[in-house]
């Protein structure tokens, strides 16, 4: 079986030997499930004892009914020497947090991998009642990176930044083909578009129906597809509730609350606007982001029929966006983008401490190093040390006033 080597993987192993319980998030399908079984021959093949336990397979969820029965269950496995136990779907379990706090108290010698799924009580009971006895690990569908070496059968796994630079319309080709598809792990395996889309359609109503389903406990099912179609159509432009509430038939205060069970189930991401001028500059519309691509354009019908137009230029600021979501989530720096009311604006501001860089992204083969009217703006309203123009092609820098604005291949670290 097709493997793709994911990056998580390294960190996961590195965090094995500590005793805070291993809790692995993210959307459906991305690879959790995978990555905790290849985890686990990992440690067997060390000599390990490992159990694995999904509440999604029904002979194991009756060991959940109650925490003493989840611990006989372990002991009779691992015996009471140390051990390595694994928990997949956990947000199927009520009260998980509690539930797994009580257990990590006993002080048992076991160490905890966990994995779920978005739902309120994932995202918020498990992190309050798991506060210090955990640390997380966002797993993103297959980035850029991870989907060409396993395009190429890991041929430059360890050069793969020369591979971009020489192989310069490969790269572009593997882009395109990201940029259609999107990065799910089955859809990256699968070789034909109609099996593709097939895939991508039960992922999508997969999402809305088992997480949805479970956190709206309404009907109104219809109006939250609707709604991320518009957000689909509309990704990298400042939302407009109004607008929004009359399209959907949803109430403003109902449709807030849909927006954040998008972003809860992973199938969005908001930025916040920067401002400090709220005379003149945007304060309080947000842009909305996809987690997968695919999963945008599926939601469009446009799914692995990009054409070279606007379209496209929006699939590769989301591209972006996912890239530097990645990178500042690293370095704990925060994502905004900047509008003012005349109508400048800077695709992203990084913002880390009192320091700012904008940053432009621009879906074309750039020839020199020309500053766009609205970032020239910025520029002169922040005085930022250094800027970045995010291209196809063009590798270079150019100063202006006190500021140096460095020109970056799509393939290259930005921050």
């Amino acid at each position: 079986m097709e493997i793709i080597k994911r990056k998580i993987f390294n960190e996961l192993k590195e965090h094995l030997m500590k005793k805070e319980i291993s809790l692995i998030v993210g959307p459906r399908q991305v690879g959790k499930t995978t990555i905790m079984d290849e985890l686990k021959d990992y440690l067997e093949s060390q000599g390990e004892k490992c159990v694995f336990l999904s509440l999604d397979y029904e002979p194991d969820s009756k060991f959940f009914n109650s925490q003493e029965e989840l611990v006989g269950k372990i002991e009779l496995s691992l015996g009471k020497e140390k051990g390595f136990v694994f928990i997949d779907e956990i947000q199927r379990k009520e009260n998980a947090g509690l539930f797994l706090k009580g257990i990590y108290d006993l002080g048992l010698p076991y160490k905890f991998i966990v994995s779920g799924s978005g739902s309120l009580e994932l995202k918020e009971n498990i992190n309050e009642s798991l506060a210090g006895r955990k640390r997380d690990f966002f797993m993103d569908p297959v980035d850029f990176e991870e989907f060409v070496n396993f395009k190429t059968d890991y041929q430059y796994e360890d050069n793969l930044q020369d591979f971009f630079e020489i192989e310069k319309e490969k790269a572009l080709f593997f882009l395109k083909e990201y940029m259609n598809f999107g990065g799910y792990p089955r859809v990256v395996l699968e070789n034909t578009e109609i099996e593709k889309r097939n895939i991508i359609n039960e992922i999508f109503r997969s999402s809305i129906e088992k997480d949805l389903m479970y956190l709206l406990k309404t009907d109104r099912i219809d109006a939250f597809v609707l709604m991320i179609k518009i957000l689909a159509s509309e990704a990298g432009q400042l939302i407009n509730y109004a607008s929004l509430s009359q399209q959907t038939g949803l109430s403003l205060p109902t449709l807030k609350k849909y927006l954040w069970y998008a972003e809860k189930v992973f199938i969005i991401r908001m930025v916040q606007p920067f401002f400090k001028n709220k005379q003149k500059e945007i304060t309080k519309s947000p842009i909305a982001y996809f987690v997968d691509l695919g999963i945008r354009n599926f939601a469009l019908n446009i799914f692995g029929r990009l054409n070279e137009n606007r379209e496209a230029g929006l699939v590769f600021q989301n591209f972006i966006f996912n890239k530097l979501n990645k990178e500042a989530d690293k370095t704990l720096k925060n994502i905004n983008f900047w509008r003012t009311k005349d109508g400048a604006e800077v695709d992203f501001v990084i913002r880390d401490g009192l320091s700012v860089i904008p940053i432009e992204v621009k879906y074309s083969k750039l020839l020199n190093t020309q500053i766009a009217k609205s970032l020239r703006a910025f520029i002169n309203a922040y005085n930022p040390a250094e800027a970045k123009v995010i291209n196809l092609s063009l590798n270079d820098s150019v100063r202006v006033k006190d500021t140096n604005i460095d020109f970056i291949p799509f393939y290259k670290q930005i921050i």
